[in-house]
């Protein structure tokens, strides 16, 4: 367990990861570690290969090591075959074809803009019929969120046909945070009065006003009310779209801000205990 250095109210974490058991589990990173030092410094790493590089090359004229030949991705089609991951087209076809007019007109994202919070696209899986069919038809699955009333909404699209084959509407029901999410709820907490100490800390360890989320790595989970512990104000997180940030400087040391949850529903900061 690392020692925490803490500083303000932020509490900046000095080292490697915040130091609360189970932490990196909770929010699903890997923190910055050792692996990889074997191959950096040990003797059985690098070091005999430069070493064998330059016995093979002493035959030559200057025994120079020649350098490695990176080989070009393979270009990405417009369409995938059978189980292949989706492309960049398929994602964005889908999505055209799964926000209608009415449900962008209807809708409302993590900004409190027209149409829905993309939350992510995947292939859907295969029906039944189609388990052993090299040639079924490629579908999609598009999540999003309304944040006009807390609802999740999944999408199944045809791509072969271009048509919309389900749609299933869930209150309640709370994904992963989105990159697009995380940054809005940073952007409400920086702007709070409860994010000074967040502010205060990343002054203290760069010297700079912390004015932008893209001043930090963020990580991010969902977080949900349990009776009697938190405020009111936070009591409807899980019906509402609420979510604890775990903020680093760029760079830099982690900065605990694990005691604020942002609502992006009610686009509010509040704080546990």
């Amino acid at each position: 367990m690392r020692k925490i250095v803490h500083r303000h109210l932020g509490k900046v974490v000095a080292g490697a990861a915040i130091a609360v058991a189970g932490t990196a589990v909770m929010i699903g990173v890997t923190l910055p570690g050792s692996a990889g030092a074997e191959e950096s410094g040990g003797t059985s790493g690098s070091g005999g290969s430069a070493q064998q590089a330059a016995q093979d090359g002493q035959g030559g004229q200057s025994g120079a090591v020649r350098p490695g030949v990176v080989e070009r991705a393979p270009t990405e089609g417009q369409k995938g075959k059978g189980r292949d991951p989706l492309t960049d087209d398929e994602m964005r076809r889908a999505e055209r074809i799964a926000v209608n007019r009415q449900l962008f007109n209807s809708s409302e994202n993590v900004e409190g803009e027209r149409g829905p919070q993309r939350l992510g696209v995947d292939l859907a899986e295969p029906e039944t019929a189609d388990l052993d069919n090299p040639d079924a038809p490629r579908r999609a699955d598009i999540r999003f969120y309304d944040y006009k009333d807390d609802t999740l909404v999944t999408k199944t699209v045809d791509l072969d046909t271009g048509k919309v084959e389900q749609t299933g509407v869930q209150h309640g029901v709370q994904p992963p945070i989105s990159r697009d999410e995380m940054t809005e709820a940073a952007k409400l907490l920086i702007a709070d009065p409860l994010g000074a100490g967040l502010k205060a800390d990343f002054k203290d360890a760069t010297g700079k006003e912390l004015t932008s989320p893209d001043q930090l790595a963020l990580n991010s989970m969902v977080y949900r009310a349990t009776s009697g512990a938190q405020p009111a104000a936070l009591g409807a997180c899980g019906e509402h779209r609420c979510v604890r940030l775990f903020p680093k400087v760029k760079n830099g040391p982690w900065i605990d801000s694990r005691d604020l949850v942002i609502d992006l529903s009610a686009r509010k900061v509040g704080k546990l205990g």
